[in-house]
């Protein structure tokens, strides 16, 4: 166990071990069990990246977040397209389609009026395409100097009729959609100072992946949401974060295929250049998904026909008495390696 300091560090937030610890320390340890949830719905008793409360035969699935990412505007999008996607997805994943919007804008004083009004019509521009009502909101200006130029919050509402818990069974395949850690090496070359240094850019051989999951998981909760044991974008803390969540404190493990596992060259380049696994980079239009084995190839060649052509299993889930509650990847030379959970400072302010 890892003690938190006695301040408060950038590893906090960065969704990983610290971040988790933390979150347990300050909050849900103090939360009454009666409290962590309402009803039979899920809350803080899942840690899931929404919650739900049951109305009648429906599920009602809410999620919300603040969006601090820089900078502001990246190859692929800006703070306003994530603001929007990002919750949009974190609802899709617990099985709910989602209806509706609120957002919550700190701006600081002296921002550019052009770039403000470029972000606001990049979150209409989502909401509009996706059919999702923006019911309300706040805006906040801060005196220059006291914020960091902008920071968006977003409550995202969708409606269930059965929820997507996270619980891979053993047997399960895990799948992901697409090619993974596009965004997180995005915002690292930004973030590290050697964007201008690269040529991926002006090429457009790498961008960010943002974009709401509204077109892949729709269909798949319409015809397959009782084989699909656990569904997540992996945001903060990449695939290697989300899969240790998953696994923790179980007594199955993970085992992947690393030659299985789609990266795409540049993200490998440019990750070994600075020193980062792309595993533990954020996706912002991937998910993750742990089914049902009889259907995995199924859902793999229906996912591929909503256009997520580069979906593929990349490994399963295994009862096992030794490495219970572990990620272990096969490596492309034939050797076995932990896949640990995220800790310290990856990339930080991603999202």
């Amino acid at each position: 166990m890892i003690l938190v300091s006695e301040y408060i560090k950038l590893s906090h937030g960065s969704g990983g071990v610290e971040m988790r610890e933390l979150l347990m320390r300050l909050i849900v340890s103090r939360v009454d069990e009666r409290l962590k949830r309402y009803g039979d719905g899920v809350g803080l008793d899942v840690l899931d990246d929404g919650a739900a409360i049951r109305i009648g035969d429906k599920y009602i699935v809410f999620s919300t977040d603040s969006y601090t990412v820089k900078p502001i505007v990246f190859p692929g999008g800006d703070i306003g397209v994530l603001a929007a996607s990002g919750s949009i997805n974190d609802v899709l994943m617990m099985g709910a389609k989602p209806i509706v919007l609120m957002d919550s804008i700190v701006v600081e004083e002296g921002f550019p009026m052009d770039l403000l009004e470029r972000i606001i019509n990049s979150f209409l521009r989502i909401i509009h395409e996706e059919n999702i009502a923006l019911v309300g909101g706040d805006l906040k200006v801060m005196p220059r100097g006291e914020i960091d130029e902008i920071i968006i919050n977003t409550v995202a509402i969708g409606l269930a009729e059965k929820l997507i818990i996270d619980k891979p069974r053993p047997g399960d395949k895990i799948l992901v959609t697409d090619y993974v850690g596009d965004h997180g090496a995005v915002i690292m070359l930004f973030r590290m100072g050697v964007a201008d240094k690269v040529d991926v850019f002006n090429k457009g051989l790498l961008k960010s992946d943002v974009k709401p999951l509204t077109k892949l998981m729709i269909p798949l909760i319409d015809k397959y949401i009782d084989y699909i044991h656990a569904a997540r974008d992996p945001t903060r803390g990449g695939l290697a974060g989300v899969l240790n969540e998953w696994i923790q404190g179980t007594k199955h493990m993970i085992l992947l295929d690393e030659e299985e596992i789609p990266v795409r060259e540049p993200v490998k380049r440019y990750s070994e250049m600075l020193g980062i696994d792309p595993l533990y980079l954020a996706s912002e239009g991937v998910a993750v998904l742990s089914v049902d084995p009889s259907v995995a190839d199924e859902i793999i060649d229906f996912i591929k026909r909503l256009g997520f052509v580069n979906a593929r299993v990349i490994g399963e889930v295994r009862e096992t008495e030794r490495n219970r509650g572990r990620v272990i990847m096969r490596t492309s030379i034939g050797g076995l390696r932990i896949v640990d959970p995220p800790r310290g400072e990856i990339v930080p302010r991603i999202c």
